[in-house]
Order: C-alpha cells, then structure tokens, then sequence
C-alpha cells in the first residue's frame, strides 16, 4: 500500500419496530414503499449497528465486512453502491479544524475507494429490523467521514431508504414516519420524518421477546413481492386502512394516549400477518409461540382492565411488548414466568433482570393467563430485551474502530 493517508470514522444507528407496518415496494429500483408507515426508534444501548467507513487512495477497490467476515462482490450490490455513492455525491471538503488546511477537497473523495466494516449487537435477519439499523449506520459513518451536508431535509433518509426501506426511519430517534412518496419521478419525496423525538414520552417501554435469533425462511424482499403479486388484502390495506391509521396513532403517540396507540399496533400488526397468510402460497411469520405471547397479553390486559401491554411483529417470530414504565415491571415478570430463563444473559438488562426475578405476580392474574393453556416452558424464547425509546445515529469516538486507521483492514472478531 502507498503512503496516502486513510480518513476514517466510526457511527452506531438504532433499529426501528414499526408500529403501522410498510410492506409492498411501489418501485423496485428506488425501494419505495405502497403505504405510509410509522415506528418507534430504540434506544442503542442494546440494539444497534455499529459502522466504521474508511476511504484512501491507497485502497485498492471498495470492501466491506460484516460482523467480522468480508462480503466478496458486496461492493458491487446496488444497495452497498446507493448508500454510499448517494453520499459521496453530498461531500465537502475536508479541512483541518487546527490549521485550516483543506485535506481533501469535496470533488477528491469520489477518487477514493472505501473499506467498510459493519456488526450488529443483535441477531441478523430474524425480524428485529437488522438490516434497518446497519443501512442506517452505512449512511451516517459516510456522512462524518466526506461531511456530507443534504440539499434539501430528509435527504439522508431518503439515501438510506434505498440500502433498506425501514432504514430511512433509523435516521431519527423516537417515534418515526415514513413517507410514501411518489409525487416526484426521483422518489426524493418517499422519506422519513420525526413526529416526535425520543424524549417527547419518556415513560415508553420495550420488551423484546426473542422467540428465534435464526435467519427468517422468507426473506422481507421475496416476502413483500410475492404479497404485492398476490394479495387482494394488502392492495385493500394500502389503499383505505393505512392513511387512517397512521393520522390516528401520530395522533396518539403526541398525546401520549398509550389505550390508542397500543390499539393501533396490535391491530396493525395483526393485519399485517394477515396479509401474509392471504399471500399465495402463504407466508407464516409468526409460529405458536409468538402467538402464546399474544395470548398472554390479551389475558394480562383483561385482567388489568386497561390496555398496559401491546404487541407487535415484523416479518419475524419475534415479539416486541410496548408498555409504560409504571407496568414494565410486572410485564416482564409476566413473561418471565411463562418463558423462563434459558442459558445466560438471557435477560439483557441485569438490573431489569433482578427486578423482574424479585416481583411477586397477582394470583389472579396468575389464574387470569393461565386460562390461555400456556405452561412455562424454559427455552422456547431465547433471550429476553429491555429497551426504550432512543436517539437516531450517534458519531463514536476514534476509540470504538472496526477498521485498523494504519490498513484499513478489518479488525471486529464477533
């Protein structure tokens, strides 16, 4: 290698769950979606991908790494390519903060190859948005590295929606819409935006049920263009549900009315697998003990006599459990006792973990749930997180590198 010096920066990026589900692509080249969707970003301290982008003109041709393993041809994928040439083409010059010297000037950038190295602190296309917040983490590694600067707001997201649809959400932290677009030829309309940031309601609260870390048997692409093609129930739902929906849970979420918002998603997420059983041949997402998690929560909010507790599925066995903080304690408790513990670490959270051993659940809520037939049984959910709501991306320190400055080679070992 020659001499010439690497630029290098390191970003992390949340997942998003959304809670008004997209599924179905409008135009396939621009990854548009045919609905509006919505969704809550999560907080980074368990969930999220973490990016260094490197770029020189001493490397040879464009690499990328994911959890520690090279990608070969990856940087040839249109995805890889839109994210980071959307970028590049934003740059600016780069210029010595101490000296005022412009290191590289902004046309320079797109002379130079780059290395990217990408983990996920979570598992991998098994429905929990992996490849939302690793897109999301691409873009803006990119963006500090060339000091991209967007033409008009939302640009970014709308880059990002282009590696991964959901990942233009993971560009904002709280709660997140989706535009669907399609009034300009471009697309540059379909892109993300906050309705409210993350701590606009504090008091929300995710647990996460992870029923399988294994990687789903339908891809989301394969799964969205087989329903597109088939399914009379997701044009139905595009067409006269989602607008309803999406004004009534923003609605929702900004007068922090959990009973709405909690209705809202789980009806959502119900509909949304629906269409994927109305698919031909169908699609099934969800297996028996996802949906003796839903059991248990309805039974839960029966017995509570309010709605404290909603769920929501992605394309993917795994549960997400909104709550409030005043109830989050007594739902993980509850989850607990019907899926206990397996294996260590399996609640992500220590000091939630003690909390929920410690809490002593209601008799008769206890008699409430065991109506739904489920017995606890150890090991049918693998691992148990605790989370809230978080802010979009986050610039790391020059500490936190999955690429050696002095190579640019990989250097992540999962």
């Amino acid at each position: 290698m020659s001499s010439s010096p690497i630029y290098i920066e390191t970003a992390s990026a949340p997942t998003n769950i959304a809670t008004i589900k997209y599924w179905g692509k409008a135009d396939a080249k621009w990854n548009t979606p045919i609905n509006d969707s919505v969704s809550v970003t999560l907080d980074q301290a368990d969930l999220k991908a973490v990016t260094t982008a490197a770029a020189s003109l001493s490397f040879e041709k464009d690499r990328l790494w994911l959890n520690g393993v090279e990608e070969e041809g990856a940087a040839e994928n249109k995805r890889f390519r839109a994210c980071v040439d959307g970028v590049m083409a934003l740059a600016t010059d780069k210029v010595d903060p101490k000296t005022g010297e412009v290191l590289v000037k902004k046309e320079d950038w797109k002379k130079m190859h780059v290395h990217i190295s990408s983990y996920n602190t979570f598992p991998t296309a098994a429905g929990l948005a992996s490849s939302a917040a690793g897109y999301a983490a691409l873009v803006a590694a990119m963006m500090f590295l060339v000091g991209a600067k967007e033409e008009y707001p939302g640009q970014f997201s709308t880059i990002a929606r282009q590696g991964s649809g959901s990942a233009c959400r993971s560009l904002y932290g709280g709660f997140v819409a989706w535009r669907k677009g399609g009034d300009k030829p471009d697309w540059s309309d379909s892109m993300a935006q906050q309705v409210a940031d993350e701590n606009h309601w504090p008091e929300i609260r995710a647990v996460i049920m992870v029923v399988s870390d294994e990687k789903k048997d339908t891809s989301s692409t394969s799964g969205m263009s087989t329903s597109v093609a088939t399914s009379e129930l997701l044009k139905h739902r595009a067409a006269n549900v989602v607008s309803k929906r999406m004004e009534a849970i923003e609605k929702a979420f900004l007068a922090k009315d959990f009973e709405s918002f909690g209705q809202l998603t789980m009806a959502d997420s119900n509909q949304f697998h629906a269409t994927c059983l109305d698919t031909y041949p169908p699609i099934f997402y969800m297996n028996d003990v996802s949906k003796s998690i839903i059991r248990i929560l309805h039974a839960y909010n029966a017995w509570a006599g309010e709605l404290r507790s909603a769920y929501t599925y992605d394309a993917g066995p795994n549960a997400v459990i909104f709550t409030l903080d005043k109830y989050v304690v007594e739902v993980g408790a509850l989850m607990l006792h019907y899926y206990p513990e397996f294996g260590e670490n399996y609640i992500s959270n220590p000091e939630f973990g003690t909390k929920i051993k410690e809490f002593k659940l209601d008799e008769g809520l206890l008699e409430a749930t065991k109506k739904t037939g489920r017995t606890p049984v150890a090991g049918q959910v693998k691992m148990m997180y605790y989370t809230k709501s978080g802010p979009g991306p986050q610039l790391l320190t020059d500490q936190i590198l999955n690429l050696d400055p002095k190579t640019g080679l990989n250097t992540y070992k999962p």
